[in-house]
């Protein structure tokens, strides 16, 4: 069975064709795969749902059109449990459903209650049956999906891994905390509702308003998924495993560590890691935007950020008033207005980052439920053209070492070795 996988597809316009040299040379690499993988990071609906209060940044909303153009590329296979989904609301998020299934196309990690969300989803191909099991750690704690229960229905959202953050203080900078809280009162309300019995207070753990710290030796910062998530996932894996020849695990993440976003954060590592040992054939990452590294463990890969495959974040087409209240804008502006302040008229932001232009198409083999070589097709999506243009990608030339170079270097932390061979990076097993 041969797998290629992508990053994030946040596609807000339709591919202008389908004979365009571009699109034909991907479309054929991907098409040669058996299991052909996207994170669809965008609601596909006609305003069929109010936007949610908070958004993942940009609200992110599509025609639903554009599910024809990842058909056409090929994608078989798609993940939709990320910090947009709930971008409108539960309307979008089940208007999105139904063009989903409407295509016919697989699709997981979202569902009416936390059952859906978090249950397996197969895949038939001539090669075998795949299960994809998708999770998120960026989002909103109110999109959630709801556990249901005998007498209560439960709640659209996404399936979600959550995580814990502990702060590691001396025991006088602890000493300090708990008078500055004193003084100022921070952690008023928590007090009270621990009193009240609406809050639990931990032991050996002090609570400087929302930050958790402990005393240590030094100063650091310690995350862990939820135990509940992780079991939840877990219990997945060990269904699809028994169910499907081959298990992928989805899941996005923004959160870093310290301040290179880079870098996944501690919890996603435990988080992969752990998938892997339940059963997991892979497990595929996305959500900072950008290249993370890529590590061989227990001989599966984990690719903590495959970036993006199309990035459309500027072309949204209609934003709420929220959007552009924070950028003190009013309804006499509008989205080109909205986009331009946010980006400081393009020199800041997503738009002004190089590396959120360049990624990789992964594509790998397994024979007889081991991995073999895993191929690296290095892309580029037109950072240098104008924002209504650029977010398409095309296979990397000129530029193809580079961006494999980077790849390299972000890898190696991890022991993995990537050749550079033509224009395509390879890891060898």
């Amino acid at each position: 069975m041969t797998i290629a996988a992508t990053g994030d597809s946040f596609i807000t316009r339709r591919l202008p064709s389908y004979s365009g040299h571009s699109f034909q040379r991907i479309s054929q690499l991907l098409q040669n795969a058996d299991v052909r993988f996207t994170n669809l990071e965008v609601t596909t609906h006609q305003m069929e749902g109010y936007p949610s209060a908070v958004s993942g940044g940009t609200w992110a909303m599509a025609a639903p059109e554009v599910l024809h153009d990842l058909k056409a590329y090929g994608f078989n296979l798609y993940a939709w449990a990320n910090n947009h989904t709930m971008d409108y609301s539960q309307g979008g998020l089940l208007a999105t459903k139904r063009y989903l299934n409407k295509h016919g196309l697989v699709h997981g990690g979202v569902g009416e209650n936390l059952a859906e969300a978090s249950s397996p989803k197969y895949l038939e191909t001539s090669s075998g049956r795949v299960a994809l099991i998708s999770a998120t750690s960026t989002f909103h704690e109110s999109w959630r999906a709801g556990e249901q229960r005998p007498d209560m229905i439960g709640r659209p959202g996404v399936n979600p891994l959550r995580y814990s953050t502990t702060h590691y203080v001396t025991k006088p900078e602890m000493k300090k905390l708990q008078e500055i809280a004193d003084s100022t009162f921070i952690n008023a309300d928590h007090n009270l509702a621990v009193k009240e019995g609406f809050e639990i207070d931990e032991k050996d753990e002090f609570s400087f308003g929302p930050l958790r710290f402990i005393v240590g030796e030094s100063r650091r910062k310690e995350t862990k998924p939820f135990p509940s998530d992780m079991k939840r996932l877990e219990n997945a894996i060990l269904e699809a495993r028994r169910q499907a020849d081959v298990v992928i695990v989805s899941i996005h993440s923004h959160e870093m560590k310290e301040e290179n976003k880079a870098l996944p954060a501690q919890f996603l590592e435990m988080a992969a890691r752990n998938c892997i040992d339940s059963g997991a054939d892979t497990v595929i990452g996305h959500g900072p935007h950008i290249l993370r590294g890529i590590e061989v463990y227990q001989e599966k890969p984990i690719f903590y950020s495959l970036g993006n495959f199309i990035f459309h974040n500027e072309t949204v087409s209609a934003l709420p008033a929220d959007f552009y209240e924070k950028y003190n804008l009013n309804y006499q502006h509008n989205v080109a207005d909205a986009l331009d302040q946010r980006s400081d008229n393009n020199t800041k932001g997503l738009g002004a980052n190089p590396f959120v232009w360049e990624s990789v198409i992964a594509e790998w083999d397994i024979k007889e439920k081991k991995v073999t070589n895993i191929r690296l097709h290095p892309i580029e999506l037109g950072f240098d053209l104008p924002r209504y243009r650029k977010g398409w990608p095309e296979l990397s030339n000129e530029n193809s070492d580079r961006i494999l170079k980077n790849l390299q270097k972000l890898s190696k932390p991890y022991g993995t070795t990537i050749e550079i061979k033509d224009g395509v990076g390879i890891i060898r097993f």
